[in-house]
């Protein structure tokens, strides 16, 4: 056995135990609405005391969580949100899903090559036809309105041929404007204890906004289409 086999194997390992134990302690039982806001008001008392703390936390967990394709993410975006506030929240999320994202793409290219070219194979030749022609744009599409899960984007660009400095600065900026639109929704969830708040025109537009962005979205993308091929 090379080091390199030896070392695939470990990683492989590492990944399998991390994942069975999520599994086994049942712990996306904690990653649930219903559960974030029953300790919210336990949360924030921590959240005073242990700020930075709490965030550090946060950001690793997220981290984790993007990088194993973990569900739960959704949930920890509107719960920071809340917690948080909205430029905290940005800013950790932002680069936390980046860097997990990340990591699910070089963990696809080295390790699980094989694996995820037999269980992606219609969408990869697509998404490679999308890199072929359009380059590192494709993926800021992908991201931006995802035709595909997340999780599926990570994985099938890890074997193409993208640098990996490129997908996640890529990756950031794409998904920076879908961030900021589910931290703000839940900066404002986080507000609301009982029906009549959700009707206040703010709570309105700020859930309207989870909506309308994919709409928004394409439309932005359609202009910025119409530029480049003009140019």
């Amino acid at each position: 056995m090379t080091a390199i086999q030896a070392k695939r194997i470990s990683l492989i390992t590492i990944i399998a135990l991390l994942l069975a134990s999520v599994w086994y302690f049942n712990l996306t039982d904690y990653l649930t609405l219903e559960y974030i806001k029953e300790k919210q008001d336990a949360f924030r008392v921590l959240y005073k005391e242990y700020s930075i703390l709490l965030v550090g936390g946060f950001i690793l967990l997220y981290i984790l969580v993007t990088a194993l394709s973990i569900p739960g993410a959704t949930i920890m975006t509107l719960a920071a949100g809340g917690l948080f506030g909205f430029w905290t929240s940005l800013i950790a999320i932002s680069f936390a899903s980046t860097i997990g994202a990340t990591l699910a793409c070089f963990v696809s290219r080295y390790i699980l090559k094989d694996w995820v070219q037999n269980t992606f194979g219609n969408k990869i030749k697509k998404i490679n036809e999308g890199i072929e022609k359009e380059g590192a744009f494709y993926l800021f599409t992908l991201r931006l309105v995802p035709i595909f899960p997340f999780f599926a984007i990570n994985l099938i660009m890890g074997i193409t041929t993208l640098p990996l400095r490129t997908y996640f600065w890529v990756s950031q900026l794409g998904m920076l404007p879908g961030t900021a639109v589910y931290v703000n929704a839940g900066k404002h969830l986080a507000t609301i204890n009982d029906v009549s708040d959700i009707l206040q025109p703010v709570h309105i537009l700020s859930f309207a906004l989870l909506g309308i962005f994919p709409l928004l979205a394409k439309y932005f993308l359609k202009i910025i289409r119409k530029v480049k091929e003009n140019t």
